[in-house]
């Protein structure tokens, strides 16, 4: 348990696997409430009902991101089940990597839906919330290619995570502007196992993938600078967190 964790409500997307899976482990493991959020859900299944043996407490439900109901529905089921929201983890994402020659639009689209819309869905649906309670959390899940483009293949990637970063920072902005009770934190983590490097259909970038994701770092890595965020005192923002494998050079 953690005391500052202990009793949070915290929303996940993309939780079946990776990111959203680990993250949902350990906070659930630090005494979080959490509600899982995706479209596998056999996945969400497994994952609540090993969560809640171990004593920890989750609620599951169908969300597809790029439909702006599905987030409205994640999180009225925290309600519903929890009373209350703290914290939203926007994680759900797409990495198509691919030269720009390769014309792959219907991918470029995929990953706008999915990486911008789908965190602009899900601050809408929190947003409200948060408002009305005079508290929240925004973690928006970004990139180092959010940092600097990751190029050749990964430049259609990269704009989807820049605009994450553009739009955690000023909605930071605005939220400090109008009190700063509700925080943002943006993570921008670099290689890690998770399914998102099988996200390409271009082999060339494919193969070229599998080679850079040799050196990647577990998903509960990322899992730990989340709680990291969230553990700290009221009044404290942490912004932005990068973290790389240690030999990862971009």
């Amino acid at each position: 348990m953690n005391q500052a964790i202990a009793g949070k409500v915290v929303v996940i997307t993309g939780a079946s696997s990776g990111l959203g899976e680990a993250t949902a482990r350990h906070l659930a493991a630090l005494g979080a409430s959490v509600v899982l959020g995706a479209r596998r859900m056999d996945l969400l299944n497994t994952i609540a009902e090993e969560i809640t043996a171990a004593g920890g407490k989750a609620a599951i439900a169908r969300t597809d991101v790029t439909q702006a109901g599905d987030l409205t529905r994640l999180v009225e089921t925290a309600l519903a089940v929890f009373g209350k929201v703290d914290v939203l983890i926007n994680n759900a994402g797409l990495m198509a990597i691919a030269p720009m020659d390769a014309l792959k639009v219907e991918e470029w689209e995929r990953m706008i839906d999915i990486n911008i819309k789908g965190v602009l869905y899900g601050i809408a649906a929190a947003l409200p919330y948060f408002r009305a309670q005079n508290s929240g959390h925004f973690i928006n899940i970004s990139s180092v290619a959010g940092a600097k483009v990751f190029s050749p293949g990964g430049t259609v990637y990269s704009g989807t995570k820049f605009a994450v970063r553009a739009i955690s920072e000023g909605l930071r902005h605005e939220l400090a502007a109008s009190g700063g009770t509700i925080r943002t934190t943006t993570i921008l983590p670099g290689a890690v196992d998770t399914e998102l490097a099988g996200g390409s259909s271009h082999a060339e970038s494919a193969a070229g993938l599998k080679e850079f994701y040799k050196q990647a770092i577990p998903a509960d890595a990322v899992a730990r600078a989340v709680a990291y965020a969230i553990e700290q005192p009221d009044g404290v923002d942490i912004n932005e967190i990068v973290l790389r494998p240690t030999v990862q050079e971009f």
